[in-house]
């Protein structure tokens, strides 16, 4: 199961109707956004992740943050230390506000959301993301092993982030982002 798959199947997808209530919006909308936004986490990751240290204090968040607790209990998500926690994971992820905003921006110009709707929602996204990557983490047992070497090229958090969004393994995650959504949405 990939990161997206994970979230969307959270309870029921409950998590994610958690947030369509909270924000006032409907989960086929929920969903969309959410396929604008686990590329650009994908990626946030991926970059702070590139050297050794990013890489071990993913790994100690993954062990220590008792993120599964987003997934396995829907209403937490939209609760204020939910949102203070995604707060913190997106600082790590992106580095600025000014990222996230610019993030929030692309995905309302792909969805016609509100970039203010989609701002209130990076955060929870954020904690449901990483709630999916300990849950990884837990179930496959060195998925992210910070005792590997970092291959160049993007390093192991870019391969196991890849193979987390790419399904079908076809080498695009878009395509996978896409029917995701799609099963979502139905």
């Amino acid at each position: 199961m990939n990161l997206i798959e994970t979230i969307l199947n959270a309870s029921g997808g409950g998590a994610l109707g958690e947030i369509a209530s909270k924000l006032d919006l409907d989960g086929g909308q929920v969903g969309d956004i959410l396929k604008h936004l686990a590329p650009a986490l994908g990626r946030g990751i991926q970059r702070n992740t590139a050297d050794q240290g990013g890489l071990d204090a993913l790994v100690n968040a993954l062990g220590k943050g008792n993120h599964e607790r987003y997934l396995e209990n829907p209403s937490s998500v939209t609760q204020q230390d939910a949102i203070d926690d995604g707060n913190g994971i997106l600082g790590h992820i992106f580095g600025s506000k000014e990222v996230s905003r610019k993030v929030a921006t692309h995905a309302s110009n792909q969805t016609g959301v509100s970039s203010s709707l989609i701002k209130k929602m990076l955060p929870m996204i954020a904690s449901l993301a990483m709630g999916a990557l300990a849950k990884q983490n837990r179930v496959q047992p060195g998925f992210a092993n910070a005792n590997n070497a970092a291959p160049q090229g993007g390093g192991i958090a870019g391969t196991l982030l890849n193979s987390f969004l790419d399904a079908d393994k076809d080498g695009s995650i878009m395509d996978d982002l896409l029917g995701m959504a799609g099963k979502f949405l139905r």
